[in-house]
């Protein structure tokens, strides 16, 4: 039978050890999100003025996406005359995604096709396909939109994008959507992985202190066509899985102004269908490690792990295998109350979250106020995509 002195001790010792690798974790995600507050509000539609006519040129990237296009090709078609083209880049889908952009064409001169040329060595097909419909936009627009097929635009999501970038004399913005989730399994499992981006970011709106830790979301993704001349399209971001990272991040080290917004009020998205298909698709790129440095990678896994894998399970490893709390040891009673500190916070931050979601046509929508349950999956998640190279995406095989 162990001694009670040397079960304490060793109780303290791992404590100790715990609360050391949680501390300063901690310390850095306070710092993150006391920012919020002052955050820029959500991007607002406007309708469009005079000042804005035939500025911006419209880029989709498609490969098979005829089941999930519709609803992109008729938000695009109710924004106004601020949109000078729309263009559809498509890589040889088999499903008739082009003709449906065709059949689009016709009631709205401003949407044609292209298709891009076979896949380069060294590029993923995503930023091949913006970096060819780049250059074919118009001298004539100032901007370019990166929009992805399973967006869901609203009317004056581009007329409020370009409106309040310009007024703040911003280079490249990006905005987060608003999710549709619709199934029991997405609903607990996809906010506990977009909670991985705000503990490692911040909130949306908050900026970035340095262009390594500057975030961005290629749905949406406004950047003046004069800075990605000079960056020669996507050329920086040719073999990146988060090519919208990587750009962004190329771009803000050249001293140019980057913003990423909250823009569920003007964009929503259905990404992917359940469970399995959000953990084995969004995860991958998730990890963002084409866009940064094996420290920030490793940086990044220890505060995940440290404030978002371990709470859960420290507790209910208490619960289980630890003394009555009236005999606790004195550091063990300070790990148990840092880690209720933690899902305290991860508790509250479904409610600050709840608004980037949209779940009108969901089926057990209760589930998504259990996803803190889901943190140390996610996070599991996370490594798994950090150790790892994608060998298919979005249809294409890769080496």
């Amino acid at each position: 039978m162990a001694h009670p002195i040397s079960t304490d001790l060793s109780i303290n010792y791992w404590s100790l050890g715990l609360l050391l690798f949680q501390v300063p974790a901690v310390a850095i995600l306070l710092s993150r999100l006391i920012k919020g507050p002052t955050r820029k509000p959500p991007i607002e539609p406007q309708p469009a003025t005079l000042d804005l006519l035939g500025k911006v040129s419209v880029v989709v990237p498609t490969l098979n996406e005829a089941e999930r296009i519709g609803p992109c090709l008729a938000g695009l078609t109710r924004q106004s005359y601020e949109v000078r083209e729309m263009i559809v880049v498509d890589s040889r889908s088999q499903d008739g995604t082009a003709e449906l952009v065709k059949a689009a064409g016709e009631k709205d001169p401003r949407f044609r096709v292209i298709t891009d040329d076979p896949l380069p060595a060294g590029w993923v097909g995503r930023p091949w396909a913006l970096h060819t419909g780049f250059y074919h936009t118009s001298d004539g627009s100032e901007w370019f939109l990166g929009m992805d097929a399973d967006t869901q635009p609203s009317p004056g999501l581009v007329a409020g994008l370009v409106a309040t970038a310009e007024a703040e004399g911003y280079d490249l913005v990006s905005l987060s959507p608003q999710f549709i989730l619709k199934y029991p399994g997405e609903l607990w499992l996809q906010p506990a992985l977009l909670l991985t981006l705000v503990y490692r970011f911040g909130p949306t709106g908050t900026g970035a202190d340095t262009a390594e830790r500057v975030m961005a979301n290629g749905q949406c993704f406004l950047c003046r066509r004069s800075v990605l001349k000079q960056l020669d399209g996507y050329s920086s971001a040719r073999s990146s899985f988060c090519d919208d990272v990587t750009l962004a991040r190329n771009i803000a080290a050249k001293g140019f102004k980057v913003g990423f917004w909250d823009g569920a009020k003007v964009l929503k998205v259905r990404m992917y269908e359940g469970a399995a298909e959000t953990w084995r698709e969004w995860g991958r790129s998730l990890d963002l490690k084409d866009a940064s440095s094996s420290g920030q990678i490793w940086g990044d896994l220890w505060l995940l792990l440290a404030i978002q894998g371990l709470p859960l399970p420290i507790l209910l490893g208490y619960l289980f295998l630890s003394p009555p709390l009236a005999l606790a040891p004195s550091l063990l009673l300070s790990l148990l109350g840092l880690n209720l500190f933690l899902l305290a916070i991860r508790f509250a931050l479904n409610f600050a979250i709840a608004p980037s979601y949209d779940r009108s046509q969901a089926t057990a929508g209760w589930m998504f106020w259990l996803s803190p349950l889901a943190d140390p999956l996610a996070v599991v998640r996370i490594f798994l995509s950090a150790i790892q190279r994608p060998t298919q995406w979005r249809g294409r095989k890769y080496e």
